[in-house]
């Protein structure tokens, strides 16, 4: 740990804030990115030694190729690329009209498209250090639930993509990614019968909260010898 450059996008909140600070706490150089929370985003980068904020929507390729620009251009490396930034809607797995292919381009634009297209960008930066992507899914992408069936099989194509770019990119680049369950954030806070659910259901008898997720994320960074791993953090609740 220490001294590495890394990007976490989505990381003005939540999952994506709780892993950039755990970065930092363990001595790295850490890049905060949102789409619209500007001022919040410099705020944490502020007041986080060795750290740059660079606002960009993933979706947007040009933005892709400005984060990882700007990136480069401030501290000249990058060793881990979190993928974090997504999208969903909540919609009813029965309400078929609901979820029109207007949702589904939203969606895959963001967590599949975008985070294709981020990982491009950065691989070159990446393969010279002998680099890390980790990707966050979710047990949605393997399991019949989620927020709704556009995010559930954009994280399904998520879990493939892992997979194949850690055997395309071996052994230079490692790639694996987290498949967080019921996680308590702004999202969910309204979730109250989930939650309720998973701490009756879960063997740990809790949702997740953002920094057992970071947890798993970091120690992913530096386990050298693991990639194309989909790895569950949910508490034990998909037993």
């Amino acid at each position: 740990m220490g001294e590495r450059v890394v990007l976490v996008t989505g990381s003005t909140s939540g999952i994506g804030e709780a892993t950039a600070l755990a970065f930092a706490r363990g001595g790295d150089h850490v890049v905060f990115n949102s789409v619209h929370s500007v001022e919040a985003g410099h705020e944490r980068a502020s007041s986080t030694p060795g750290s740059l904020y660079v606002q960009g929507d993933i979706s947007r390729s040009e933005d892709c190729e400005r984060i990882i620009a700007k990136t480069l251009e401030h501290f000249g490396r990058l060793d881990v690329l979190v993928n974090n930034a997504a999208t969903t809607k909540k919609i009813d797995h029965h309400d078929l009209e609901s979820a029109n292919l207007d949702v589904w381009r939203e969606i895959f634009e963001v967590n599949v498209f975008g985070t294709w297209n981020l990982s491009v960008k950065a691989m070159d930066a990446l393969r010279a250090t002998k680099g890390v992507i980790i990707n966050v899914s979710s047990v949605a992408g393997s399991h019949s639930g989620g927020s709704s069936i556009p995010y559930s099989a954009s994280k399904a194509a998520l879990n493939q993509m892992t997979a194949l770019l850690a055997k395309a990119m071996g052994p230079e680049v490692r790639v694996n990614a987290v498949a967080p369950g019921l996680i308590s954030t702004p999202w969910t806070q309204s979730w109250q019968r989930t939650h309720d659910f998973v701490s009756a259901t879960a063997p740990l008898r809790r949702s997740g909260t953002p920094e057992d997720v970071a947890e798993v994320i970091v120690a992913l960074a530096t386990a050298s010898y693991v990639t194309g791993q989909v790895l569950t953090v949910d508490g034990g609740l998909m037993l």
